[in-house]
């Protein structure tokens, strides 16, 4: 089970916040900085979806309806049910960060990756994971809206604008330069992605920083992060079963289930961070803690499952099928002539 190199980066990063925190002049430029990296984050993410793509996918509605009511849905009800865990093993800090890493989108890369390591419908994957980011952009705001209040970082009409020129507009203008940019983002994906890495790094050290400055980590003792684990990991547990079960109950075929199955029980850490710290400000920090270890656990968990899924269907190649059974012939009853 393969620990995400990345997740050390951002652990690291943590680590770097709590020791030497921006604080005064160095925070504010942080703050700023943290800002502009997250329109830049928005905004390649419009630069790369293809919209033909997306087009191309609604034929397959069944499936992608599918993997966004798991995601919109199912996901925020549990998050809902994990109320009466408060204050018995989740402080109401970290509730509200389990509760918004419900309703965060799901991911694109890895979906892919695990939907393709099962030899699963890879498409399919693509295209799910693509309408679920594009709607989280819209839906995460207002279900966080809803669903936390003013307890979260202090929903107003003031932050719902902030949101929509931080992550809507250069989002949207990212589709609206893909025609001149699109092939540019497409030949430097790997050099894009560095950038797109760091932009979050940066988010996560601004954040961390100003919650060190504000004294909130006392709120998260190893008791109640262990407590954490265990829920994430029954929440997970009950995401995987859900999305293939009931992909079965609803008659899609096993290379659809892969896909539902990777894209409805996942979250993105890429998306999920630049919205906690436009939405949850000084409380970001504790907000983006639960999202950061579901991340891993969905990766470690997913990694095993796809290999067994590419295990069974290599067996199903290579299982030789019956032989055919000799025909029945009716039986010839002979007359005597007459």
């Amino acid at each position: 089970m393969p620990i995400d190199p990345y997740i050390l980066l951002l652990l690291g990063t943590v680590g770097l916040a709590a020791l030497f925190p921006a604080r005064g002049t160095a925070a504010d430029v942080a703050s700023g900085a943290s800002t502009a990296a997250i329109a830049f984050l928005f905004f390649l993410y419009g630069a790369r979806l293809s919209t033909r793509e997306a087009l191309e996918g609604l034929r397959h509605w069944r499936l992608h309806g599918t993997v966004l009511v798991c995601t919109f849905v199912i996901f925020p009800l549990l998050g809902l049910a994990a109320r009466g865990l408060v204050p018995v093993l989740l402080t109401q800090p970290l509730y509200q960060g389990l509760l918004f890493l419900t309703l965060v989108p799901s991911t694109i890369q890895s979906s892919i990756a695990f939907t393709s390591i099962a030899r699963g419908n890879v498409p399919a994957a693509i295209c799910a994971g693509s309408f679920s980011s594009l709607a989280g952009i819209v839906l995460t705001p207002l279900l966080a809206a809803m669903l936390l209040g003013g307890s979260g970082g202090g929903f107003s009409a003031h932050s719902l604008v902030t949101i929509v020129f931080q992550l809507l507009v250069p989002f949207l203008a990212g589709q609206a330069l893909r025609p001149w940019i699109g092939g540019f983002v497409a030949r430097h994906r790997k050099v894009l992605g560095l950038v797109d890495r760091g932009s979050i790094l940066l988010v996560v050290y601004a954040a961390f920083s100003e919650g060190m400055v504000r004294g909130i980590w006392h709120q998260a003792d190893p008791v109640r992060l262990g407590a954490l684990l265990v829920v994430e990991a029954v929440l997970l547990g009950v995401m995987l079963g859900l999305t293939w079960y009931g992909a079965k109950a609803l008659r899609f075929g096993r290379e659809d289930r892969i896909a539902i199955q990777f894209a409805g029980s996942k979250k993105s850490l890429a998306s999920g961070l630049p919205m906690a710290s436009v939405l949850f400000g000084a409380h970001a920090s504790l907000a983006v803690l639960p999202l950061m270890l579901f991340h891993q656990m969905q990766l470690m968990v997913c990694a095993v499952i796809a290999r067994r899924r590419a295990h069974e269907a290599r067996d199903r190649e290579t299982t030789p099928p019956p032989p055919p059974t000799a025909p029945l012939t009716p039986a010839v009853t002979a007359t005597r002539p007459r």
